[in-house]
């Protein structure tokens, strides 16, 4: 098995980079642990681990929009990820939208700069 460098973070968490393989599109930043890393190269599906659920997680496993693993990048210091993900279902963001950087910084606003894919409260009834 491939070892990150988990020993870098007080809580043995290293940021995982959700990119789009085909578009090249950034989709989402979340988290990994020994065991969500280990999900994820097992599977071939994106496991992160939830800090504010403390909770191992697989993507899409609400929404049905999982993330399937086409490549993943390694940066020099092995404490950094990129997968490169086939993203189902349109999107990866919990807020309905494509991507979690759905928002552009226009002097003191934030400005949407995409269109939804799915509405949130039918697919999380929130």
């Amino acid at each position: 098995m491939i070892e990150l460098d988990f020993s870098k973070s007080k809580d043995g968490l290293l940021p995982a980079i959700a990119q789009d393989a085909e578009t090249g599109d950034i989709l989402m930043l979340a988290y990994i642990n020994k065991e969500s890393f280990q999900k994820t190269v097992a599977t071939g599906k994106a496991h992160y681990w939830s800090r504010s659920r403390a909770a191992l997680w697989l993507k899409g496993e609400s929404s049905g929009h999982v993330q399937l693993i086409r490549e993943i990048l390694v940066d020099c210091d092995q404490d950094t990820v990129v997968f490169k993900v086939e993203q189902l279902g349109g999107a990866a963001c919990h807020k309905g939208y494509r991507s979690c950087f759905f928002r552009r910084v226009d002097t003191d606003d934030l400005v949407i700069v995409e269109d939804k894919v799915f509405d949130p409260e039918k697919v999380y009834g929130k």
